[in-house]
């Protein structure tokens, strides 16, 4: 993923309210009940370790690094699988997102196993949100330019957050392994997750979470809208 132009931070380093990024995740993932934490790092990982030393985050989350961080984010998905598969659900989460707790209830909410996706039906129109499209309930597409012809009820943007049950998890890593193997660990992880959903061997649950307020930053407006617009609400 792009840094944002006027930093030379990790994105997950970003603060808002006074802290960073990283520690508004851990302590929303901690409030769900989650303690087992994988974090995928490439650009600048030993500002993101100081981080964590300086948080004093136990268990402290387990870190795998990724040499490749530039190509795209399925190579980013690749070097998690292990973790992805050990078993039980997983939550596949960009660090880049400044969202309110209700995001991450509406993501981690309930025991049984499950694959889930989260939709915002009120989105800027353009090539940069992820668009997940729903027809008859069920999530159909998952992608930035979405097929004229294509028929659906609804279409929202994706959070960028995503849950998958053990079996939906080792076949993510699986579809993943294929891509770096094939030569495409440039793509964005979506691409993957998309091939998932399209060759339903697995059931999405779709939430709407239209209202609640996130942001995914990718350019330093992005930065200013967060702490200006969605910060206030939180």
């Amino acid at each position: 993923m792009q840094q944002p132009q006027d930093t030379e931070l990790p994105k997950c380093l970003l603060r808002f309210g006074g802290r960073s990024l990283l520690e508004r995740h851990l302590q929303l993932l901690r409030g769900a009940g989650v303690e087992e934490v994988v974090l995928a790092l490439g650009f600048s990982h030993q500002q993101v370790e100081a981080e964590l030393d300086s948080l004093r985050w136990q268990p402290r989350p387990e870190i795998v690094l990724n040499p490749g961080f530039e190509l795209g984010s399925v190579l980013t998905v690749h070097t998690v699988a292990a973790a992805m598969t050990r078993g039980g659900d997983v939550l596949l989460m960009d660090a880049d997102v400044l969202y309110h707790e209700r995001i991450m209830a509406a993501l981690a909410a309930g025991h049984r196993p499950v694959n889930r996706m989260l939709m915002d039906r009120e989105f800027e129109a353009g090539d940069e949100p992820v668009k997940l499209c729903v027809r008859d309930g069920v999530a159909i597409e998952l992608r930035k330019q979405v097929a004229r012809d294509l028929r659906y009820d609804t279409i929202g943007e994706s959070v960028g957050f995503f849950r998958f049950d053990e079996v939906g998890a080792r076949r993510l890593a699986g579809i993943v392994a294929d891509y770096v193997n094939d030569g495409r660990a440039h793509l964005p992880h979506e691409e993957a997750i998309r091939d998932l959903l399209r060759e339903s061997s697995q059931i999405f649950e779709v939430v709407d979470v239209t209202g609640t307020p996130w942001i995914e930053i990718d350019f330093p407006a992005d930065v200013e809208r967060a702490a200006r617009e969605v910060l206030p609400q939180l």
